[in-house]
């Protein structure tokens, strides 16, 4: 087990993700690398079985804490299948794995990983980005989305075959959608490679879709995006994927946010943080400055005696929580600048400052220079 990868990175998830991250991490992956949707691919099959395995550790709480202490070792004995050697339609077999595939793809299998041939099936799910500013996320917006799906042809109603036309029954497999190979007590039954599982073929295809039964159309929908949104988050629009097979259900659009860097702000949580730089003369005797927000200016009272770093908060300035809709606070971080250029009158100042300097130091540099001063008196 020391080459496996580790199980959270192939699902792409951090080690403290919730049971619910996992399930969506791995639904993702799944259908990304679901061998209907990948035929023929050996390496997006290696990663689908990849997947499988991590979920089939992460999802258990038992096998889980066993590996987050041990990691591939703690799981020895822990009855892990070792998905590497299981062809994909015995994945499928695996209880638990058939239902949560049921749910993912909407069914169409039986036990064993077989197809029911023309059980009807769930339609692709299809995903996409949408771009936010963070005024947006403040606010809730809605947005228009334009995307290509795969679509039913209207020319031979997602059967594929030309008008006037029948399927023929295949003749590799009898019409059965398998085929057996080897004899006696021992046979190995797999999935017919010419008609794909489905019993027939198409001799005399649709010219419209070319015997696909689908078209590419594109598709304009209105998004609704609620405040508070976070960067990675997705908005489910329900029955806008791809039509299912056999009558089955369309599956969904999923919009995926992506956030707009500002120039000014940075967000934290539903916080925002901004970075101010100060003179030295506004930190040493207090000022009133304007701040930036997503409401307009601000204008935030700097204490005299601010120092490098300080952090002062406008209540109620920054982004609404999705679920409480309390609204979070902007930071705002003090910087002070130190001047590079100085003319003679400015210089004359600070040097008769520098003059009364040690005067008057706060406590905490009194303490230093006290320090300092032993330290290199000891070291004579």
């Amino acid at each position: 087990m020391a080459d496996k990868k580790d199980y959270y990175q192939v699902l792409g998830v951090e080690k403290n993700a919730s049971a619910d991250d996992i399930k969506r991490a791995y639904r993702r992956l799944a259908m990304k690398y679901h061998p209907d949707k990948n035929p023929g691919d050996k390496e997006a099959e290696g990663k689908f079985k990849e997947c499988a395995e991590a979920y089939e550790a992460l999802s258990d709480p038992d096998k889980r804490k066993r590996y987050d202490q041990f990691g591939h070792e703690g799981l020895r004995g822990s009855g892990m299948h070792d998905f590497s050697h299981m062809n994909v339609d015995d994945i499928f077999g695996m209880s638990g794995f058939e239902d949560l595939f049921s749910s993912f793809f909407g069914g169409g299998r039986t036990r064993g990983g077989r197809t029911r041939r023309n059980a009807p099936t769930q339609g692709y799910d299809l995903e996409t980005s949408v771009e936010m500013s963070l005024s947006e996320v403040s606010e809730g917006t809605e947005k228009t989305i334009e995307f290509t799906r795969q679509d039913i042809c209207t020319e031979c109603n997602d059967t594929g075959v030309a008008k006037g036309s029948s399927p023929s029954k295949c003749p590799t497999c009898g019409g059965s959608g398998q085929v057996a190979r080897g004899g006696g007590l021992f046979q190995m039954v797999s999935t017919c490679s010419q008609c794909h599982g489905q019993g027939q073929i198409i001799t005399n295809p649709c010219k419209k879709c070319r015997g696909t039964g689908r078209v590419p159309k594109k598709r304009v929908v209105r998004v609704k995006i609620p405040a508070g949104v976070h960067e990675g988050q997705a908005v489910r629009v329900a029955d806008e994927g791809e039509p299912g097979k056999n009558s089955g259900p369309r599956g969904d659009l999923y919009c995926y946010v992506r956030i707009k860097p500002h120039e000014f702000l940075k967000r934290e949580g539903n916080n925002l943080v901004v970075v101010i730089p100060i003179s030295f003369t506004q930190a040493a005797l207090g000022a009133t400055i304007d701040v930036p927000s997503l409401n307009g200016k601000q204008h935030l009272k700097i204490p005299a005696g601010t120092q490098y770093g300080n952090v002062f908060r406008i209540r109620g300035e920054g982004l609404p929580d999705l679920r409480t809709r309390r609204t979070g606070d902007e930071l705002v971080q003090i910087t002070i600048e130190t001047p590079t250029k100085l003319d003679s009158k400015q210089r004359e100042l600070l040097e008769e400052f520098a003059k009364t300097e040690n005067k008057n130091v706060s406590p905490q540099s009194a303490n230093f220079f006290d320090r300092l001063k032993k330290y290199f008196g000891n070291s004579q």
